[in-house]
């Protein structure tokens, strides 16, 4: 199995998964939870697996994100909604979401489910915290919801590898936003709206980069862009041994592109975007 498989089900993982970011079930489920805003939401339902964490575990494992962003929401967000709570709700309201946004969902959820299942299971869980929280989740009976954990598990588990390979690379979580914009994945206007940093820090990061030789005047060099491909490459390498477990990766792939754009054709989640993600088949 090539490696390169990872990224190609990323593709598509990943759209099903960040319906729990965007979609107005999903949401609404966070309010009604007790959690107040948008951001509260966000760090209060990902970080839920790993119990009433503090700021600096959800800082250090979510990376990219200033500190203050972080510490507005947590630990806050648990005086609002128990962690037992936010998981008794988030995964339901994202099956609401893939029901309403993709047809057909109930046909691929049983058959796509029950495989991305053995690779959860397949998938190594040291020095990947939140995998090993998500992966520990009950499997819902719901094989929508079931559907949803296990592409959140997964992406968890390459997020996990992605932020180890980019701190072995000399890269922190600013560091690593401005060298994504560098090379095109996303704009710097949304990277500071969405991770909280002051265009003051971006700039002193963009420095920092152009000491490396990695940044020119706001671009990648050849240099910057090289070590962007080799963090995406090893990446791919560290999420690829959970498919191995999986007959036929290719035929997963094919099985869930549908779901994965009608999820992008809904229109919530905006191309680009701070995740990085591209289109389905843009990889």
């Amino acid at each position: 199995m090539d490696d390169s498989i990872a990224r190609d089900l990323w593709t598509v993982l990943e759209p099903l998964h960040a319906v729990t970011y965007f979609e107005p079930e999903c949401l609404a489920a966070n309010k009604e939870a007790g959690l107040k805003g948008f951001w509260m939401g966000y760090f209060g339902s990902r970080a839920a697996p790993l119990g009433a964490v503090p700021a600096g575990v959800v800082e250090a494992t979510f990376f990219g994100f200033h500190p203050s962003r972080v510490r507005r929401a947590v630990p806050d967000a648990w005086r609002f909604a128990s962690p037992e709570r936010i998981l008794g709700i988030r995964g339901a309201a994202a099956a609401r979401a893939l029901r309403r946004i993709v047809p057909g969902i109930e046909r691929t959820a049983a058959e796509a489910a029950p495989v991305l299942r053995r690779a959860v299971e397949e998938a190594d869980a040291a020095g990947r915290p939140l995998f090993g929280a998500n992966r520990d989740l009950d499997v819902p009976d719901d094989p929508v919801e079931a559907l949803w954990q296990a592409a959140t598990a997964l992406r968890e588990h390459r997020g996990d590898g992605h932020v180890a390979v980019l701190t072995s690379e000399g890269l922190d979580g600013l560091t690593s936003n401005v060298l994504a914009a560098a090379v095109g994945a996303v704009t710097p206007d949304q990277m500071l709206l969405s991770r909280g940093w002051s265009r003051e820090q971006w700039d002193d990061a963009a420095d920092a980069l152009a000491a490396r030789g990695l940044v020119e005047g706001g671009t990648a060099t050849g240099a910057g862009r090289s070590l962007k491909a080799r963090v995406e490459e090893r990446t791919d390498a560290l999420a690829a041994p959970p498919y191995r477990a999986v007959d036929d990766p290719k035929a997963l792939y094919d099985l869930l592109v549908p779901a994965a754009q009608a999820v992008a054709d809904a229109g919530e989640m905006p191309y680009p975007n701070p995740i990085g993600l591209p289109r389905v088949g843009r990889a």
